[in-house]
């Protein structure tokens, strides 16, 4: 009797120990995410501080203009650099950036997520998207920056340029949807796939703003800066509220 009490007594301190340890390893992983998220808000915030403190002088503005007209043929201002199908390629890339596109996309998300009652996931895609909307009105309004003048637009724009709103909406959207799939999807490889591929999209979006000439790229980088501070402060936000229960475990 005394023996199976003994060997009952390790084999729950074994289990006590593993459980422990297991709890720790995953605290220890969600200090470091979250710690690396802040870092990156932190350096994201610098740098749109920098960026609009540095608005169309010095360094920064000769490096405005000598990306827009890099991307120019020489004494054409009119006609951008490389084959047609690029130029094709950048005019049907920008719109998935635009208001349109970003709606459709949050609403089509939106309802698939109260679908599958996934419901902390929803708030999060709706208040992310309607919040990255009105920071890019407040601060194009704010700055006031006018579009460039140096190269004839290949799109057609209504707003101010500073910061791009194409670039920032699509670091909140399409950020924000890349890791909330991750967080879904089971293997390690396809968490990366779909970061990689939501990091492309934002990449490609912001450029084809340069390359179309509508945005200098200090306009698209502070949109990239603003997104990404934005999305990765709705990110902790939604995982504080999680841990402290106010929000469901699922798709929080």
């Amino acid at each position: 009797m005394a023996d199976s009490v003994r060997r009952r007594l390790r084999q729950t301190t074994h289990s006590t120990r593993g459980a422990v340890l297991t709890g720790a390893r995953w605290l220890g992983r969600q200090e470091a995410s979250v710690l690396v998220a802040a870092l990156c808000i932190l350096l994201a915030l610098f740098g749109f501080i920098k960026i609009s403190e540095e608005l169309g002088e010095g360094e920064l503005a000769h490096l405005d203009e000598w990306v827009l007209y890099l991307l120019r043929v020489p004494g054409d201002p009119h006609t951008s650099i490389g084959p047609s199908w690029v130029l094709e390629a950048a005019q049907d890339i920008t719109p998935l950036g635009g208001r349109t596109m970003l709606v459709a996309v949050t609403l089509f998300t939106i309802g698939y997520l109260a679908l599958e009652r996934k419901y902390g996931a929803m708030w999060l895609v709706g208040v992310a998207t309607a919040g990255g909307g009105l920071l890019t009105t407040g601060m194009k309004e704010f700055f006031g920056r006018e579009r460039p003048d140096l190269v004839p637009h290949l799109v057609a724009v209504t707003s101010p340029s500073f910061p791009s709103g194409h670039s920032l909406l699509a670091a909140v959207l399409y950020l924000t949807l890349g890791a909330l799939l991750a967080r879904f999807a089971a293997r390690r490889h396809t968490k990366v796939y779909l970061l990689t591929v939501a990091l492309v999209a934002t990449f490609l979006i912001g450029s084809s703003r340069v390359y179309l000439g509508v945005h200098y790229p200090s306009d698209v980088l502070a949109g990239w800066c603003a997104g990404l501070v934005w999305a990765l402060t709705c990110w902790l936000v939604a995982r504080y509220l999680q841990a402290r229960g106010a929000v469901g475990t699922t798709g929080a």
